[in-house]
């Protein structure tokens, strides 16, 4: 996890070659496909991380009327907030080339 904490990938909209994202495949649908399944395991693997964190801060309260306001779970929340989003960090990972896939069709 502490590899996506210190991602280069753009934290707003870039535009990407076509011809070089769809290069290892030769199938933009494929290429797609690959990183936004990437992009769903980095979602999940920050998002439980996330929210390992935010219960280390946790207060539980039976009255519904007391709030409190959690400087230290509002600074997770706020690095959280400036992260790339992980589909960026799965179309930068796929064009390092750092993402294993493999066609099990070509493969038979």
């Amino acid at each position: 996890m502490n590899d996506l904490k210190n991602s280069k990938a753009a934290v707003s909209t870039v535009t990407i070659d076509r011809n070089e994202f769809d290069a290892p495949t030769e199938n933009i649908y494929e290429a797609i496909s690959i990183a936004s399944k990437r992009a769903i395991q980095i979602n999940s693997e920050i998002k439980k991380e996330l929210l390992e964190k935010l219960e280390e801060f946790a207060t539980y309260s039976d009255s519904l009327e007391e709030v409190f306001e959690n400087k230290e779970q509002i600074e997770v929340s706020k690095f959280y907030e400036k992260l790339p989003k992980p589909h960026a960090m799965a179309v930068e990972e796929w064009l390092m080339d750092k993402i294993y896939h493999r066609n099990t069709e070509k493969d038979a």
